[in-house]
């Protein structure tokens, strides 16, 4: 039997571990936080990706817990509404699609069930050193063991990147701006209903989950990168960064305040001229990060961790890898764009039906 190191438990790593351990695999998987991570956004699955949670066999479970949006409002920096639309979200685009939106930690929580997988949490990848029939992997909370293969599928911020290939700053590409994402009451009563609001430079989201008795709340501004800062750092930043603004924005930054739940980070892509090195290989946002302004980091997660899985059950893994990245990248390619060409109208919808469709699962 051969074994496997996964290091990330988001869902490039779990539909990966979920899809190898029903091929025979032994596999480990090693995560850093000491347990599922809960909170973050609603996210999307588009178009090929759908065949691949169907392939998980968690098409039908993913869609019982889809958001259910009637449609959107946009406001300005004073409540004033700007638009509204009853046919499209800015998160997931038309509501008569057959993509879907769903809460990431349902998701994650869906792929964790996988059976034959051990989870590790609480540690993480601090070394690796190959050797002539697999990788030598130290662990911070102390100890080695030895894989056939290493799996980085620990996202924008990839502890086995940096081992493997190099400090992140070579290959991280910022795109202007932060987001804050946390989860609080819906003390605004929304229904079913999202709200965005924005002034010059600033703006964010406001959208009810849980049978609207939860609100997933964004907030977000353009910057220059930043350096390293505590959560309580960040929070005190996004509230400078917002102050003044009216409509809800005042409660919103209170209840951020009070947000034991909370994600904070640049939005960025990751791009490497290859993304495997020997036994160790990259899947997800830890070898092509998108950001969240592509709408595409959940559907390249998937369908990379199928790729690579599907090739590893044709091949070893040199050869794996090659085919891996060949099939891969230009699928890649396109999504990243979504982020950074940003057309408008038709041709936004073009692109994006062009990127989320542009590679094949067979």
């Amino acid at each position: 039997m051969r074994n496997v190191l996964i290091s990330g438990a988001g869902v490039a790593g779990g539909t990966l571990a979920r899809l190898l351990a029903r091929a025979g695999w032994a596999v480990t998987v090693v995560e850093r936080a000491p347990g599922p991570r809960t909170g973050g956004q609603a996210i999307d699955v588009r178009g090929v990706a759908l065949d691949v949670v169907d392939e998980l066999g968690l098409g039908e479970r993913l869609r019982a817990l889809r958001t259910r949006m009637r449609g959107m409002s946009m406001v300005d920096g004073d409540g004033h509404e700007l638009f509204r639309s009853e046919e499209h979200t800015l998160s997931s685009g038309r509501l008569d699609s057959a993509d879907f939106e769903v809460l990431r930690d349902d998701v994650v929580a869906m792929l964790l069930e996988a059976p034959g997988v051990e989870y590790v949490f609480g540690d993480s990848v601090t070394a690796l050193t190959e050797e002539a029939h697999g990788v030598r992997v130290q662990f911070s909370h102390g100890g080695f063991r030895t894989f056939d293969l290493v799996i980085g599928a620990d996202g924008l911020h990839s502890a086995v990147r940096r081992l493997a290939f190099g400090p992140e700053e070579d290959f991280n590409r910022h795109l202007g701006q932060y987001l804050a994402i946390f989860p609080t009451a819906n003390f605004l009563g929304l229904a079913d209903w999202q709200v965005w609001f924005r002034h010059e430079h600033t703006g964010g989201a406001v959208y009810p989950v849980r049978d609207n008795t939860e609100l997933r709340v964004t907030l977000g501004f353009g910057s220059e990168p930043l350096p390293r800062m505590s959560v309580p750092e960040q929070k005190r930043l996004i509230a400078e960064r917002l102050a003044g603004l009216g409509w809800e924005v005042p409660k919103l930054l209170e209840a951020m305040a009070a947000a034991d739940v909370f994600y904070f980070d640049a939005m960025a892509q990751i791009h490497l001229d290859r993304w495997s090195t020997g036994r160790v290989v990259l899947v997800g946002d830890a070898g092509y990060c998108a950001s969240a302004l592509s709408g595409q980091g959940t559907s390249l997660a998937l369908v990379g961790a199928y790729v690579l899985a599907q090739e590893l059950g044709r091949a070893g893994h040199e050869a794996a890898f090659a085919a891996y990245e060949r099939r891969m990248r230009p699928f890649a390619a396109l999504n990243q764009a979504l982020a950074t060409e940003n057309p408008e109208g038709p041709a936004a919808e073009e692109s994006v039906e062009r990127a989320k469709n542009a590679i094949s699962l067979a």
